[in-house]
C-alpha cells in the first residue's frame, strides 16, 4: 500500500501556510505528504550584471536542505554547493521565470529561498510549486507598496513527480518509491485548464529503459496532479 493509503493516480494531501517569516517580501510553507519547504522572497533593488540598464528584471532561486530533513543528518553545504543542489536551484529559476515577463518587474531581483524542512521524496517540485506562489505574493506586495504601478500577468506554476514503480506508473513518489524506482520523472507545468503546457520535463530510468506508451502515462498522471496542485493558487 502506498502511503496515505492512495491509488497510483493519487498524490499525496497538499497543503500551504502564508506568512512564516514575517520580514520577507512574501513566505510559504507547503507541505505535500511529509515533505514540507520553506519558500522565502527577497527583493533586491539591482539585477545581475548582463541586465544593467536593460530595464528587465530577474527571479532566481537557492535551494537547500536542513541538516535534520533526512533520517539521517544531511551536512550542511558549507564549502560549496554539491551538484544535486546546483541542479536543483537551476531548474527551480529556471521555471519561476517562466511565470511573468521579466519586462514588466523593473529593474530588480526576486530572489526564493526554498529550505527544505522535512525530505520525503518530490522536495523540487513541492519547492517549485511553493516559490511560484510566493513570487506572486511578493509580486502583489510590491504594488501595495507602490513600487510596481500595476500587478504583472503571471502565469501560474506547479510541479510535481511521477515514475515506475515495482513495474507500476505512480505520481508523486514518497522517498521509498523514488529509491526503488525503476523511472523517476518531474514534470513542470504553467498556466491553468486547458491552456496549461509544459515548461520543462525530465525523466531517466534507474532499472529498465521506459517506452512511449509508459511516457505518456507519467505525462498524463503528472498533468492531472498539476491540475490538481492549481487550486493551491486560488
Amino acid at each position: 500500500m502506498r502511503s496515505f493509503n492512495r491509488s497510483n493516480d493519487q498524490q499525496r494531501p497538499f497543503s500551504l501556510e502564508r506568512g512564516i517569516q514575517p520580514q520577507a517580501a512574501a513566505s510559504i510553507l507547503i507541505k505535500t505528504g511529509n515533505t514540507h519547504v520553506l519558500c522565502g522572497v527577497s527583493v533586491e533593488e539591482n539585477v545581475p550584471p548582463f541586465l544593467r540598464n536593460s530595464g528587465r528584471g530577474w527571479i532566481t532561486a537557492e535551494y537547500g536542505m536542513l541538516p535534520c530533513a533526512t533520517n539521517s543528518r544531511f551536512r550542511r553545504e558549507t564549502k560549496g554547493q554539491g551538484g544535486r543542489t546546483m541542479e536543483i536551484q537551476r531548474l527551480i529559476g529556471r521555471s519561476l521565470r517562466m511565470m511573468v515577463d521579466l519586462q514588466t518587474i523593473g529593474e530588480r531581483t526576486l530572489r526564493v529561498d526554498c529550505d527544505v524542512i522535512n525530505a520525503d521524496g518530490g522536495t523540487r517540485t513541492a519547492s517549485i510549486t511553493g516559490a511560484s506562489i510566493a513570487i506572486n505574493d511578493a509580486l502583489l506586495g510590491l504594488v501595495e507598496q507602490g513600487l510596481l504601478a500595476q500587478m504583472p500577468k503571471v502565469m501560474p506554476v506547479t510541479a510535481i513527480s511521477a515514475g515506475i514503480v515495482d513495474g507500476e506508473i505512480c505520481l508523486d513518489l514518497d522517498y521509498s518509491e523514488d529509491s526503488r524506482a525503476q523511472t523517476d520523472a518531474n514534470f513542470v507545468m504553467g498556466g491553468l485548464g486547458e491552456s496549461a503546457r509544459w515548461i520543462e520535463m525530465g525523466a531517466t530510468a534507474e532499472g529498465k529503459p521506459f517506452d512511449d506508451e509508459e511516457t505518456f502515462h507519467m505525462m498524463a498522471l503528472a498533468r492531472k496532479g498539476c491540475m490538481e496542485l492549481a487550486s493551491l493558487w486560488d
